[in-house]
Order: C-alpha cells, then structure tokens, then sequence
C-alpha cells in the first residue's frame, strides 16, 4: 500500500510513522527543518504507549512520489484550495484522499441524501474552491482522537489517544475504507469504519467549536476554561446550540454536555490548535468550526446567538492576526 501524507506535522507524521510500522509504502511531505529532520534521522515518536522510530521517505516535492493508493491529508483545512499544485502528482485513477480535518469537511453533503444532498457549504468551499481541487469523490472522512505536538524538528511526542475514525461521504463500508483501516491497526492505532461518520465529526466539533475560539481569545488551556464559571458556562451554551444543528441534519452525537467537559478538564493544561496557531501567528482555522454551523444553522432554521457572536469576535480577532 502506497500512502502519501501531505502535510506531515505532528498528526501526519504520527500517522505515517505508524503506516511505516506497520509495513507501508509511506511517503512524507513536509519542509523546513522538520522535513530535513526527518530525512536524517526519521520520525521519533515518544509516546507513553511506547517511544519507536520511522524512517519512511521524506520529500518537499511530491512530484518525487507520483501517484499513491491513499493520500493522508495533514494539511489545514484553510489551505486546502491553494494545495492543487502538491497534490496533483499523487493522484492516480482511484486514489483516496483521506482528509484528517476538524470541523465540517468540503464534502459533508457528497451522497448525505436527503433535501440536502449535494449542497456545498460556502464556508469551507468558497465557490467550489476546494470541491475542483479534491474531488468529493476521491474523500474518505477521518476524525482525529489524538492528540500530538511538535516537540522538534523530526519528533513527535504522542500526548493522548490513538483513535482515527473514517468512513465513506455514502455511508458504505467501502473496500478502500477496509484496508486502509487494517493497515493502521496493524501500526498500533484504532481505525474503526464508521457508516455514520457525521456523528463522529459533530462529537468532535462539539469541543473544537467552542475550546479552540475560546481558547484562542482567552489565551487559556483546556483546563483553564473549564474550572473559571464564566467562561465554562459559555461553553455549555455553544455545545447546546451546535448539537441542535446536528439534530436538525439528523445527527445524534451520543455523549452528554457535561461528559464531554469533563474529558476537556481531564485532558489538562493542554494548548488547543487554534491557540498554538495564534501564538505562532499563522492563521487561524475558524470557518470550519465555527462558521460552517453559523452556516448550517441559517439553512436549517436553528436559532445559534451565542455561536454567532463568538464567531464575530474570533473572525475579527483572526483578521487582526492575518494582518
């Protein structure tokens, strides 16, 4: 099995260490001291399940690669109009993009059937932006329950679980979804097919959606936000309006407010994405979490005041940040 990761920060660069591991034909695009790390020494993943090392192939021109079986897309969901020009070498007839992405995917009503199927959210795919450069039915839904940093240049530390759901836009159990499952388990991680992979995505929106702006406008950790009242409350009510807009797509996520701050508390003083974004300076990925339910929201008739003026003040704060 061929597999390309586009993008291989700390999520990709676990993945494709653990690909590698697990006996696949892995190719790593990356740049910058990260990638001439790696091309040295490998990937070094330290993780409490275990610290190993992975020296897969690793390139700053895909062109290098050619055509795979699976693209592992770690790039930014914010970036992935202008990747044209990287992914384009790595497409063969069949091959699957699978898009590690938080928040709505370009895809999300690609064969969701219903008064819906077919609609394009403009939020994430800005006139058909992303849709002409992944093709919806080259994607495989991933949903990411782990979580990694850069420790340095080539080394990846491994904080907490091992969970990448994926799933086909039609909700079959399709033969690509199959092996590229069996591969991961057999590199030690959990990839279970979902049919119903849009509740997986909501489950994880659900934390992203009000943490990462939270975070990011607070300047605090996961614990932080969830032991000060105020903005623990705020929290509370940005999870009940967003699983509202899912119930209205017909999707349950299954897990109670209270439970799912709970896991937030327990995960620590741990930085979200969005803040490290911020604190780097890079751009902040907001219309996939936030904007693309404001969206969701208009179009199903859901009432979602708090989500909107939290988004008006992170959209304002991620302007300033571009700038």
């Amino acid at each position: 099995m061929r597999v390309a990761v586009l993008g291989a920060g700390a999520i990709g660069a676990y993945v494709g260490a653990a690909l590698h591991r697990a006996g696949a034909d892995v190719h790593l695009v990356a740049r910058g001291p990260h990638l001439a790390a790696m091309r040295r020494h490998g990937v070094h993943v330290i993780s409490p399940r275990g610290d190993f090392t992975a020296r897969a192939h690793a390139t700053d021109d895909p062109a290098d690669i050619g055509p795979v079986d699976y693209v592992f897309l770690g790039l930014k969901a914010n970036s992935y109009a202008a990747c044209g020009p990287l992914i384009e070498p790595l497409l063969g007839a069949t091959t699957a993009v699978v898009a590690a992405q938080n928040g709505i995917p370009w895809w999300y009503f690609h064969r969701h059937g219903g008064p819906h199927d077919g609609h394009r959210v403009e939020s994430v795919d800005p006139g058909g932006a992303v849709s002409a450069v992944l093709a919806p039915e080259r994607a495989v839904g991933c949903v990411v329950y782990a979580a990694t940093e850069l420790e340095g240049p080539g080394v990846v530390r491994h904080l907490e679980g091992t969970r990448f759901s994926v799933g086909e836009p039609d909700r079959s159990v399709s033969a690509r979804c199959r092996v590229f499952s069996d591969a991961m388990r057999e590199g030690g991680l959990k990839c279970p097919v979902e049919p119903e992979l849009r509740n997986d995505i909501w489950l994880k929106l659900l934390g992203n959606i009000s943490f990462n702006p939270i975070s990011a406008l607070a300047r605090a950790t996961m614990r932080q936000m969830c032991l000060h009242g105020g903005t623990r409350e705020v929290i509370e009510i940005m999870m009940t309006e967003t699983l509202a807009v899912a119930r209205s797509l017909g999707c349950e996520v299954g897990v109670s407010i209270e439970r799912r701050l709970a896991g937030a508390e327990r995960v620590g003083d741990h930085r979200t994405s969005t803040l490290q974004d911020l604190e780097r300076g890079k751009p902040l990925e907001l219309d996939v979490l936030l904007a693309a339910v404001v969206e969701l929201a208009e179009i199903t008739g859901v009432p979602v005041p708090t989500l909107r003026t939290v988004y008006a003040i992170s959209d304002l704060l991620a302007l300033r940040t571009a700038a």
